[in-house]
This record gives C-alpha cells, structure tokens and sequence, in this order.
C-alpha cells in the first residue's frame, strides 16, 4: 500500500522524516516500510503489510477524502504544523514491495548478534559537542599532546551511526548556515578518549572528512548547467571544501580532530568502546599544546628554505620533503629541522642513494598518537631512520637500478592529486611513456599528471541531496587555473588525453629551458602540431591528448616511407574509418622492437604516427618501406614527429567472457536461460576443482598468469613431484584461495562468464575487396593452440558496450583463396568493405582505429531472432566563434568531470532491462541506448546528454546489482563477512544519499547471481584444502621440508659466505613489494596485502573490482613481474655479462636460507612472506640442474 503525505516542512531531511514516523510505526507493528520524501514539503509511504497500512490510516488519515478541511482520528504535527496522510493514487511500486519483502525475510535471518562481538549500533548515539578542532598530534619531551591548529567554537551534536560518525555544528546566527561534517568509520585511524578535566575525542583520520551547509536559497549548480540541455537542479546542500579561511589552511595537512564534550557524557561515551561498528577506541589523558606559530606560516617557512637556502638541492628531493609536510607525515617544523640532515646526506653519499633512503622514510613514519614513542618521531629518530636506510639503500642501488633505466618505454612520473580539501604530492613513479615525455625526456620532472578525486581516492559522485558546484567551480578550477607551487616551481594545465579524461587526470607542466628555447604549456602544445583551425575545446582536447598516449614502443621512418590512401566511402559511410596497412619491411622493424621474444609475431598494430591515430596491418603486397595512411585516421597536421608510436598490437587471441549487457541481450533476443546457467555452472565448477590437485592448481595458475614470473605453478608441481602438498603451506593455499576468489566474484557479480567457443580480436578492414557484405575473415593464433579460422553461418559478432539489441548480429565467417593477401594476417577479425552499411558501426557505434571486437561461434548462444541496429545522428559538435584556448579545454575538463553521466545511464539501463517485460526491446531502453551513445561521445563533441526526458523507473534495484560480502585479509587469511541490509552507501549527513533497495530479478541474472553462493564456494574451498592437509600430517612445515630436502642434495656445497648478500638481495625484494603495496593502493593511505600484488589483483572488497582496480591491476601486475624476474636475476645470473652464474646455485641456497630465518614485522605492512617461495622455486630448479637427468 501506497500512502500519501503532505504539508511537511520543506527543510526537512528524508533522515529526520524517518526518525518522526519510526515511533508511530512502531506503536502499529509496522516494519517494513519505504518513505521517499517529494518536493513542495510532501512524501510518500509504501508499507508491505496492506492490513498494517489501512490500520495507519484509520488511525491517522484524514477522514472523508483529501480535503484539508478533514480531521483524523490522531492528527499527527511536526514542528506545530499540522501532517495529513491519505491513501494515495498511484499504486505502490511493485519492485519496492518485492524488495521490502525480501528484506524482511533476510531481516529475519539476521536477527541474532554473532557470538563474540559486541553489541551493534541500534540506534544512533548522540553527544552534544562544545567545540571541534582541527590540527596534529605532537610531543613536548616525552608527552603525547594535541596542537590545535584550527578551533571552531559552534556548538554542535556528534552522531555515531552504523559506519559514519556524523558532527553537526549549530549556526550563531541567521546569517551562518548550519555545517554538518561526515567522517566515514572506515577513515578513522583511532579514536582517542580523553579522560583528563575536559572530556573529549580526538580522532586521527586518514583523509579530510567530508563537509556540507545548508543551502536554504540553494540555487542550481550555475555554473556546470549553462551549457546543459538537462534543466537546472535545485539542492538542499553544498559540500564546502573548509569550515572557515582559518580552516582551509590545515584542512588539507591536520588529519586530527579533537571534539569536546560535556563531563555528563562520559559513562555513554565509556560504552563506545564495546560497540563493534566503532573504530578502536583507546582511553588516554590528552594534553592540549598551543601552538607557537599558525600552520600556514610553517608551510611557509619551509617552503622558503626550499627555495632559498637549500636552493641547491636538487628537485627529486625537495618535492620529497614538500611531500612529507604537504601529505601529513610530518609537521612543516620537523621536515625543516630534518633538512641539514638530507644536505649532509647529499654531500656525503650523493643525490640518488639520499633519495633511495629518503623515499623509504613514507613507508616507516608511524602515525602520531598514544601508540607511538616520542622518539620515534623526533629528530634523532628521524635521523638514524635515514642512517639505517642509507646503508640498504646502497645496497639495493647496485641489484636494482631504475625503472626508467631496465625499460625504456617506461619514465618516472611525478603525481599530484587533488582533492576538495587538499593538494597531495606521489611518486615520481614509472609509467609508460607518451610523445611528450619521450620528446622532452631530459625533463621529468617539469611534468606533473594531475588527477582530481574525492578524498578517499575515488571520483567525485554525483549526490542528489547536495551540490558540488563549490568542488568543481571554485576548487578544481581554480587549480586548473592557476599554478600547482611545489618547492618553488609552477606548473600550470598543459592538456589530456581521451582515456585520462574518463579517469579525470590531465598533465600539468612547468617552465624549462631546452636547447637555449624556454618552453612553457603554450608553445609545448605549438610544438605538437597545428590546431589553430578547430574551435571545439572537446575536439582540440582530444586531438592534442593523442600526444599524451601511452605507447610502449617506437620506430623512427624516414617521411618519404608515408603515403596517404584514399578512404572507402559509400552512402555517407566510411568503411575504412581509422584503418591503414604496412608493408612486411616496415613490420620487420616493428617486430624488433616490440616482439622480440616471440615466435609468433603480430600482423597489425594500434599506433599513433604524427597526427594520425588508428590501426595498421600487413599487406604483403606493398613494396618496400611503405607505411599507408587514410585521411580519417589523419586527425590533425603540422606535427615534425616522425616515429611509429604503439599502443597495443595483435600478440594472441584475447579469451572471450560473456558481460551482464550482453547476457541481457541474448536473452530477449531468444537465447535459453538454460545456455547460460550451463556456462556458468561449468566455470564455478572448474573453480571448485582447483584445489583439489596440485595439477588443476598450477593449471589454473598458469591459464590466468598468476605468479609467472615467481615460477609458482611449476614450484606447486615440483612439491608435488617431493611429496609435498602444497595445501598444507598457508601462504601458497592462501595465494590460491585468494586468486579463485578474484575469479569467483567476476563470475557472481559481474557475470563475466568464459565461453570456449568465443574470441575477441581487432577489427580491420579487407584491402582486397574479397568478402562480401555480412561475411568475415577471422584467424586466431597461439603458441599454445596454433592456428584457427573461424567459418560458418549464423556466427555472432558484437562488440562492448552493448546496449541497444541491435548492437548483437550475425554474419558468416569463410575462408579466403590461398595466394590471399589475407592469409598472412592472424589474430584480427577482417570485416568487408562491401554494403549499405560497413558492419563496425552496426555494432555499438564502432570503428576500425583500435575497437576490439567479440566472435561467438557458440551454436548454443545463437539468437532466434536479430534487431535492426541503431543509427544515431551524428551530435553537432560545441564550437566556439574563436580559437580554442588552454582555459577552455580547462573548463571543458570540469563540465566533463561534473556532466558525465555515462555509468549513471548504464546502471538505469540495466535496471529497466530486467523490469521491463521485453527488456531491452522496450522503448525506454531504446531511448537510454541512445543516450549512452551520446555520452559515450562527449568527451570527443563536448555535448553532455539531455537527462530531461529520462524514463521513469522504479528507486529499486535487481538482486544482482547488491554488493557481496566484505573481503578481509588478515595476518594472511581471508575471511568473506556478510554486508549488514543498508551497508550499500553510507548516507551521507549533507547529501542524504539512500541505502539502495533490492528485489529478487526473475530473470537470467537474477538466477546467474543467486546460482552462485560465494561464501559457501568459497569455505568449500578452504575445507577441501584443510582437509587435504589433515590427511599428511608432519610436525615440519612445507617451508622447513624444503630446506631438509636442500640440505641433503647439497651437503657438500659451500654457500655461507653468500648470506650477507642473501639478506641484502631479500631486502631490496621487499622494499619493492612494499613500494607497489602502496603505489597501487586505490586509496592513498592504506596498503594493499602481499596477497593482492603477489596474485596480481586488487580485490573488490564488496563485490567486483571497479574499473580503477581494474586498471591499477594490470599496471601493477607488471610493476611486480618485473621486480621479481629482476629478483631473480640477481640470484641465477652474472652481473657482468648477463649469463648463467656459475654461483647460482650456491647462491639460491643462501636465499632460501635467509628465508629460514625468523621475520620481523615490516612498519605499516606486517610480516612479509612472498621472498620465501620465489627463493625456493629458484633453489629447486638449480637443485635439479645439479642433479642433472634422472633416468628411470
């Protein structure tokens, strides 16, 4: 039943809504129920209970209809106003009555705390507040106190709830709006009780909170809406970046915050302590210590010796020491005390070993508080950490040089990000190089990539309660703006590329002089090429972002080895879009460049060559160097740059996996549920066969790349080959268990379901003119598989996104004759160049300039019937009547920030599919089809879609969309906690976002997810392996058998004197692994576990990784494949010449012996294991060389 409310107040919060009618269902047994606050002060109910509902209106509805006139039995008031409740007219929305009943059942399940833990949050505990300050934890001689260096004097209420602490700070007068901050449990530290005269609590935070006022005159987000065709929004609230000018100053350094509180609340606050929802809390005397100076002026004054009086230090270091003030390490006072010292080191050792031992300082500087010494904050400490490091550093500078200097394609990037509080400093790191830093490569550090998060890490998020106008328009814009001042050195906006803007990071640049030219962004840009003619800031952006690419390799050409070709046209099509060919000579030069240690070797190539972008493929029939160009891969001219760039290249068929849209598809297209519930049976199968062989495990290993370069599947076949089962080590089980996971939770909830009769490949034209409209030419090849081309009718080809049916068609795949240029190609789907209509741009609006494209020849997945694609008009690009301008690609980055609404769509557009009885045939999934294609297309047009006439839907979600279990590594176990109902988002005190409500889907995602029970797959699991072990007992480790099985085979071999240099070699090994512990962490504070860098994924810790972990994930698997294949070489080969050591072997056994030997916990990480297996993996291969041929 549907209720209907109205003459509420208009400031009231859908919060604040809840908590009056809560006691007034209560008294009538009502508890399952939805309340949705409406605009003009009205609201409505949906009850489960129809009875229940009646009941309530009986009781309090107005009597004779909705007339005001009315009077109720019991006429409820808020505020002296009068509330009227009538039935309403609409129905109750059948997903809300769906989900509320679930929620009941699973409610009832639930009921019951879990033995062990304390009790939960039931309700909100609230204290009132006196005052709140912002500011650091410091020490005067041995005593622990808290310097406030920002204290706000409103009184106000703190709110413990379910996962935030909530502080609201009263107005003190009409004119000063009502401030309301939210710090996330999951961003505390430690909470700190002070039990001295004053009550209070001080928090140590790991990120700036979040910051709200009311807005009473809330006008729309002006700024971001002029240009939108979407009608202006109105907000309650705005996130504010400060408290106050005084606040801004520390907000972004002062991660403590001190609450006081009145004596009358310290038994309930006592109780804090046994509540389980609340981060630690430790009971210390908090001293208060006024500050001598203001923070600002100690920013001040180390940023002037920075620039002044250590003027000479180098500028690797000073952004080092900017950092550890700037990021919250250290106070600005401590880092300049710590200066002479980092002089003397420099004067003494050199600038790259006092870098090395400086850069390990972030990764060993506890957080100040009750738990940490003095001492270990104070200068001396500070200083014998950098002795310490000095000696390791030189060490790991002689087994592990650069980066930059091991790959060529790859150059140390320095990072900054920025927050609405605060400017943070990164790295530098190594990333892939682009056509910028490889042309001004004597110049690192003049370029800064600048990305642009909410404090946690993450995108801002659109929030329907409150308005980040503020955020974009006054805080990202004036850093876009303006200058980014570190250690004397400005950097302003220089530009972005395609790919950076969805992730919203643009590269920064300061002036520097080259070949007696001074460069700054204008004439850097002036450089790249003419584009003086465009007048869109989108397309100028995207055209100039091409320079900012990530390629791995480059070839340079002569300029007379590049023609131009004519494009294929027919009908107002392009059938050639953004594809060229290459003759076999100019491949050859590729191949030795990118392809080297393969025997198979790409045919064609995604590259970017002066201001041309797209792919190119062999034509064995051009002769000599000859590179072939069409205008519409040419995007602009007057660039002099004269090297094929590679972006990526056709080195193997990439396995196909099913996704939730094209499930969707298939399934109103006519495909059987049945298909795909088999699929995925078969994959969750194979999973739970993992464990149970060291064959199906080191399989598994091997077919997902896991632990490659550490050698771990043939280490797990070789134990087996010893007798050792690789069950009964907790690391290697762990490091399995962990990996299935990963694979599990893509399967539950991302449906990334394997088909085996599936490929994805690059699509490129036929430069023969052979096949016929609707067929394909399609060859896979592997090392592994060999050679496949795919034929036959009725073949499903698509490509991803896809979200309109028609993105979905079929073609014949055939054969081509025997002298066919096209033989010579593999691992590409050729499509014709014949037709109305070329066939990429029949499937989700794609192109030939680098689209991967999906080959089903699955007969099981063939549609009964097929859609006529889409066809969108093209979007009229927003051109300027000048020239296009930094400042405008500038604004043009935040509209995109603040209007991309392309994930929004996607998710509306699911969620309608499955409500809607034709799913994605109906007409609002048409229309949001539609839409996506234009958001897709406004990072290139600069036109942002039109959300005004966006269907309807239901505010409930499909079971599907729901977030998994808490994933929680500890001390190296895994451990999947079950989400508490409402644990979705964390209702945000000044935007008031809605946990989201779920229904069971009746459709074939619906039984895809619920198919699969990830918690009892995964204790199946760990039972299978606990119980493998039960079954060889040995009171020895796997770890110490190993040795024993060493010692014996190579008793007579001398290696002691290599076990110095074992520890040295562990070392370096580990300092790199805590490195990408960190640098890949997808929040800035926290670490990843060895776990996730060791397996190569970052886990989604509720459900499937984000595209960011996503992306994090591939980077970092390669970082640390590196760092181990590098570990290993320092083990097996010589130095000098590169070869087979002739101490490798005694070598190796150093190192498993150090391995042997007791670990001490490294800061901030914990005790480190991987060092263990890579060392015993290597020893037993140089063992069984030793042993040489066993005959049988």
């Amino acid at each position: 039943m549907e209720v209907f409310v109205r003459n509420l107040p208009e400031q009231l919060s859908e919060k604040q809504l809840r908590d009056f009618f809560h006691p007034i269902f209560t008294a009538l047994s009502i508890d399952s129920f939805c309340l949705q606050k409406l605009r003009k002060g009205c609201a409505t109910v949906t009850i489960l209970d129809t009875q229940l509902g009646q009941k309530f209106l009986d009781v309090h509805g107005q009597r004779g209809g909705i007339r005001r006139g009315t009077q109720a039995v019991h006429q409820l008031h808020h505020t002296g106003r009068a509330i009227y409740i009538s039935a309403s007219r609409n129905r109750p929305d059948t997903y809300l009555l769906r989900s509320l009943h679930d929620e009941r059942q699973k409610l009832q399940q639930t009921k019951e705390t879990k033995a062990g833990k304390g009790p939960t949050i039931r309700q909100e505990l609230k204290f009132p507040c006196t005052s709140l300050a912002c500011g650091l934890w410091d020490y005067a001689g041995l005593d622990l106190g808290f310097v406030p260096y920002y204290t706000d004097s409103r009184k106000g209420t703190v709110t413990f709830r379910t996962k935030s602490l909530a502080v609201s700070l009263n107005p003190t007068s009409v004119k000063i709006p009502q401030v309301q901050i939210e710090i996330p449990y999951s961003s505390v530290q430690s909470i700190t009780v002070g039990n001295g005269s004053n009550l209070s609590l001080t928090l140590t935070l790991l990120e700036a909170p979040r910051m709200y006022e009311d807005s009473a005159d809330a006008l729309e987000e002006a700024f971001g809406n002029l240009s939108l065709r979407t009608p202006p929004k109105i907000f309650k609230n705005s996130r504010i970046t400060s408290l106050s000018k005084a606040h801004e100053g520390v907000v972004s350094s002062c991660f403590v915050y001190q609450l006081s509180l009145p004596g009358t609340s310290i038994s309930q606050v006592r109780a804090l302590k046994n509540t389980q929802e609340i981060p630690p809390c430790i009971f210390w005397p908090t001293a208060l210590m006024v500050p001598e100076r203001s923070f600002a002026s100690e920013i001040t004054e180390l940023t002037s010796k920075l620039c002044l009086q250590y003027e000479e230090l180098p500028f690797s270091l000073k952004f080092q020491m900017q950092k550890l003030a700037q990021n919250g390490y250290l106070p600005p006072s401590r880092v300049v005390e710590l200066l002479p010292e980092i002089l003397r080191m420099v004067n003494r050792l050199g600038v790259a070993t006092t870098l090395h031992a400086t850069r390990k300082l972030f990764n060993q500087i506890p957080f100040a508080g009750p738990e940490t010494e003095a001492k270990e904050l104070g200068l001396k400490g500070l200083s014998e950490l950098l002795t310490k490091n000095e000696v390791s550093s030189q060490i790991e500078m002689l087994y592990l040089p650069d980066h930059t200097e091991r790959y060529e394609h790859m150059a140390l990037v320095y990072k900054v990000t920025v927050t609405p509080t605060g400017t943070f400093l990164y790295g530098p790191d190594p990333e892939p190089k682009n056509r910028v830093l490889r042309k001004y490569s004597e110049h690192p550090d003049s370029f800064l990539r600048v990305a642009f998060v909410d404090e946690d890490g993450e995108p801002i998020r659109f929030d329907n309660g409150a308005s980040n106008a503020d955020i974009y328009h006054v805080r990202f814009k004036a850093v876009l703006g303006g200058v980014i001042n570190i250690a004397g050195r400005g950097y302003e906006f220089l530009g972005f590329s395609h790919s950076s803007l969805r992730s919203q990071t643009c590269w920064f640049m300061a002036p520097f002089a080259q070949k007696n030219e001074l460069f700054h962004a204008r004439a850097v840009i002036a450089k790249l090429g003419d584009f003086s003619a465009i007048r869109s800031p989108a397309k100028c952006a995207a055209r100039i972002g091409q320079a900012f690419s990530d390629t791995s390799k480059t070839v340079k050409l002569r300029p007379d080895t590049v023609q131009t070709m004519k494009d294929v046209e027919r009908s107002g099509r392009v059938f050639s879009d953004g594809v060229g060919t290459l003759s076999p000579s100019i491949l050859q030069k590729l191949w030795k460049e990118y392809a080297t240690s393969r025997t198979l070797k790409p045919t064609l190539f995604q590259i970017r060559y002066a201001g041309a972008k797209g792919m190119v493929s062999l034509d064995t029939r051009l002769q000599g160097d000859t590179l072939l160009l069409r205008p519409s891969m040419i995007k602009f001219t007057g660039s002099d740059a004269t090297d094929i760039e590679i972006c990526g290249a056709g080195i193997r068929p990439i396995p196909f996996v099913l996704n939730r849209q094209l499930i969707k598809i298939l399934e109103d297209l006519g495909v059987d549920e049945k298909v795909f519930l088999g699929l995925q049976a078969d994959a969750v199968e194979q999973l739970r066969s993992t464990t149970l062989s060291p064959v199906n495990a080191a399989s598994f290993l091997q077919r997902n790349l896991i632990g490659k370069a550490a050698q771990l599947s043939w280490l797990i076949r070789k134990l087996h080959g010893l007798g050792l089962p690789f069950q009964a080590d907790s690391f290697l089980s762990k490091t399995l268990e962990m990996a299935v996971l990963v694979q599990l939770r893509e399967l539950k909830h991302r449906s990334r379901i394997p088909v085996k009769m599936g490929v994805t490949l690059y699509g490129i034209m036929d430069e023969t003119g052979y096949l016929k409209e609707g067929e394909i030419f399609c060859v896979s090849d592997s090392e592994e598989d060999g050679r496949s081309i795919i034929t036959g009718r009725g073949i499903v080809i698509t490509r991803s996104p896809a979200l309109h049916p028609g993105d979905i068609q079929l073609v014949t795949g055939v054969t081509v004759p025997p002298d066919s240029p096209l033989n010579a190609l593999h691992n590409c789907v050729v499509f014709s160049q014949k037709g109305k209509r070329d066939l990429p741009s029949q499937l989700s609006g794609g192109d030939l300039d680098g689209d991967l494209y999906h080959i089903i020849y699955d007969p099981g997945l063939q549609p009964r019937s097929i859609e006529e694609p889409a066809d969108y008009p093209r979007v009229q690009q927003a051109d300027l009547l000048t020239k296009v301008e930094r400042h405008h690609m500038a604004d043009f980055f935040i509209q995109f920030m603040q209007n991309d609404r392309l994930g929004w769509i996607a998710t509306l557009h699911q969620t309608l599919a499955d409500q809607m009885d034709n799913g994605t045939l109906s007409s609002s999934c048409i229309l949001l089809a539609d839409k996506h294609s234009t958001a897709v297309d406004f990072s290139k047009t600069g036109i942002s879609v039109n959300l005004s006439n966006c269907p309807h839907y239901s505010k409930c979600r499909p079971d599907f969309m729901a977030t998994g279990p808490h994933v929680v590594v500890e001390k190296g176990a895994i451990y999947l906690e079950e989400p508490q109902p409402g644990e979705d988002d964390i209702a945000a005190l000044g935007g008031g976002r809605r946990p989201y409500r779920y229904y069971e889907s009746h459709k074939v995602l619906g039984k895809l997810y619920r198919a699969i029970d990830e918690v009892a797959v995964f204790r199946e699991l760990q039972e299978q392996s606990s119980s493998l072990v039960k079954d060889n007992p040995s009171n020895q480790s796997i770890m110490q058998r190993i040795w024993s099985y060493v010692q014996r085979e190579s008793n007579l071999i001398p290696w002691e004197h290599h076990r110095d240099w074992a520890r040295d070699i562990q070392e370096t090994y580990e300092d790199c692994l805590i490195d990408t512990m960190y640098q890949y962490s997808t929040h800035p504070t926290r670490y990843l576990s060895e776990l996730e860098v060791f397996i190569g994924n970052i886990i989604g810790k509720v459900g499937a990784q984000s595209k960011r972990q996503r992306e994090y994930s591939t980077s970092m698997k390669e970082k640390f494949e590196h760092d181990v294949t590098f570990t290993i070489n320092c083990i097996v080969k010589d130095p000098i010449t590169g070869k087979e050591s002739v101490e490798a072997l005694e070598r190796s056994i150093a190192c498993l012996a150090v391995a042997m030997e007791e670990k001490m916990p490294r800061k901030k990480v914990g005790v480190l294991r991987s060092f263990d297996y890579i060392a015993a993996a290597v020893c037993l291969k140089e063992i069984e060389k030793f042993q040489g041929p066993r005959w049988s």
